[in-house]
């Protein structure tokens, strides 16, 4: 897909300006952040999904293999899943029974709780994520489209927003900062 000729002026910069001229004033920066954030996700998922497109993965079924390959054993509680890639419960299941389907992760009864399901992550998948990962370290990990410094800045600032929304508590003891 061929890549589209840049804009003569920057959208967000038009819309700004529209929202002072219409007396948002209060909210332009805000507005302006937000949607700033919003639009770099979608380039950013368009690099991440051209990566992934070769081994049939999309960035929620990538999460949870990676998830699953860093475990000690490959296998998790689907609980756990969903905990720590923050989505809801039906989409972790959905996107587990296309792995299971696929043959990439198994469901495995839980050995203490008889109500919950273990995922646990087959050879193949193991296979697949490991080349998946090297894919979308080399494409798009290596080289996000921001300098070193640029990249620690906007990892910062996100995380005071994640933290600030309840995403997590600071950790004791703390890590290096991102």
């Amino acid at each position: 897909m061929p890549r589209p000729r840049p804009l003569p002026i920057d959208p967000l910069a038009e819309a700004k300006r529209q929202w002072i001229a219409h007396g948002w004033t209060d909210a332009a920066d805000g507005m302006t952040a937000v949607i700033s954030v919003m639009r770099a996700q979608q380039l950013l998922l368009a690099r991440v999904d051209t990566a992934l497109k070769p081994f049939a993965l999309s960035f929620a079924r990538f999460e949870v293999l990676r998830l699953l390959a860093f475990s000690r054993e490959g296998r998790l509680p689907l609980s756990s899943v969903v905990a720590r890639l923050q989505v809801h419960a039906t989409t972790v299941t959905s996107t587990a029974e296309r792995l299971v389907r696929d043959g990439l992760v198994v469901r495995e009864p839980h050995p203490h709780d008889g109500r919950a399901a273990m995922l646990a992550l087959t050879d193949a998948g193991r296979d697949l994520v490991e080349r998946a990962t090297d894919a979308l370290n080399a494409e798009v990990f290596a080289r996000p489209g921001l300098s070193g410094t640029d990249t620690a800045d906007l990892v910062a600032i996100v995380a005071r927003l994640r933290r600030d929304a309840g995403d997590f508590t600071d950790p004791r003891p703390q890590p290096e900062p991102l």
